[in-house]
């Protein structure tokens, strides 16, 4: 590969300061250093990389060694030495700081984007620079783990790697926000998706994630994105143990808590009653969503609560005593059923609705 052409002022100066530096055997004064550093800076804003400056600087060196008497020559070596330091120390600079302003503007980018902040116009022009065409439909997933995690902590980089090698250049944009792993893909590749949500859940050492439904622009994304957190939310309050959550699995949800005060009407009327139970409403209402998630199952529904068949059967006869809803007639399981998947919603009896 031919070596990289030089412009002449990135070099401004060099060789007078070495030999001068050489002709009295002088260290390089602050303003010499100073002055190099400030070259190196702005070859580094131009784009040339380090290794061809230095050749060219060890090149230009040798057009000074020529022409030198022997006792001047011999302090060469040091100078030079110097030289190439603060040089290379401005490049190095300008490289950190650039990379410290690229961070700033992806983060900036990022928090607009899953915010819905700033223009969308110039949202997709930003987007463009980070590898997202938003007037496709994007999908994200969100995944949380025992502990919060940033850009640069290794269990990111770890995920960042994997998707690399696996999906090469697709347009894939993976972050954080809020101590969450973020992964932002085109909606109509959901293999993408599927495959951060295995290496997040093996990587947060069991984390949860959550994945929204593809929609179409840049609110497109905010609206996955609010899907997928809303999925987090869910899981824990109506304690859910499966790792991976779709939210066009649980669109029921959103449904049933859409008129609140019309649920928590359905709740108190419903369930109310259990309140005047030894021990109160919650063992009942613990009961009744054992027999609801083993598909009205006495005998399994006891085995999970560590309760015989018998205590099980009283309990639901219990229930039907005070409500006056038969959790075995298919008619009152219905109104049972939604009244006990609204008071997990509604977090009652813990909390007054």
């Amino acid at each position: 590969m031919a070596d990289q052409h030089i412009p002449e002022e990135y070099l401004d100066g060099y060789v007078r300061i070495l030999s001068d530096a050489c002709e009295t055997g002088r260290n390089l004064t602050r303003q010499e250093r100073e002055s190099l550093r400030n070259h190196g800076e702005r070859a580094a804003e131009a784009g040339i990389g380090l290794r061809a400056l230095v050749r060219a600087h060890l090149a230009a060196a040798g057009t000074v060694r020529a022409g030198m008497p022997g006792s001047a020559a011999d302090h060469l070596l040091a100078a030079v030495e110097q030289a190439v330091d603060a040089f290379a120390e401005g490049h190095e600079r300008a490289q950190h700081l650039a990379v410290r302003q690229e961070e700033a503007a992806r983060r900036e980018f990022i928090d607009d984007l899953l915010y819905g902040r700033s223009d969308l116009g110039r949202l997709a022009e930003r987007a463009e620079r980070f590898g997202l065409l938003l007037s496709h439909a994007h999908a994200v997933a969100v995944a949380q783990g025992p502990e919060p995690y940033d850009d640069g902590y290794p269990v990111t980089r770890q995920i960042a790697s994997s998707l690399v090698a696996r999906f090469g250049d697709r347009r894939i944009l993976l972050t954080t926000k809020d101590g969450r792993l973020i992964c932002i893909a085109p909606g109509d590749q959901s293999d993408v998706l599927s495959f951060f949500a295995k290496q997040a859940y093996a990587a947060t050492d069991g984390g949860r994630v959550a994945i929204g439904r593809p929609h179409p622009g840049a609110g497109g994304v905010v609206h996955s994105y609010e899907e997928a957190l809303n999925a987090l939310d869910l899981a824990v309050r109506m304690n859910m143990d499966q790792p991976v959550l779709h939210a066009a699995d649980l669109l029921v949800y959103p449904v049933l808590t859409r008129d609140r005060q019309a649920m928590a009407d359905l709740v108190s009327s419903v369930l109310g009653p259990l309140e005047h139970a030894r021990g109160g409403a919650q063992p009942l209402i613990d009961t009744l969503t054992a027999y609801f998630d083993t598909g009205c199952v006495a005998a399994e529904a006891a085995r999970r609560l560590s309760l015989s068949v018998r205590a099980m059967t009283y309990r639901l006869d219990r229930i039907h005593k005070l409500t006056g809803a038969d959790p075995g007639d298919p008619v009152h399981r219905y109104t049972l059923q939604t009244a006990v998947v609204g008071a997990r919603l509604l977090d009652w009896p813990g909390q007054k609705i």
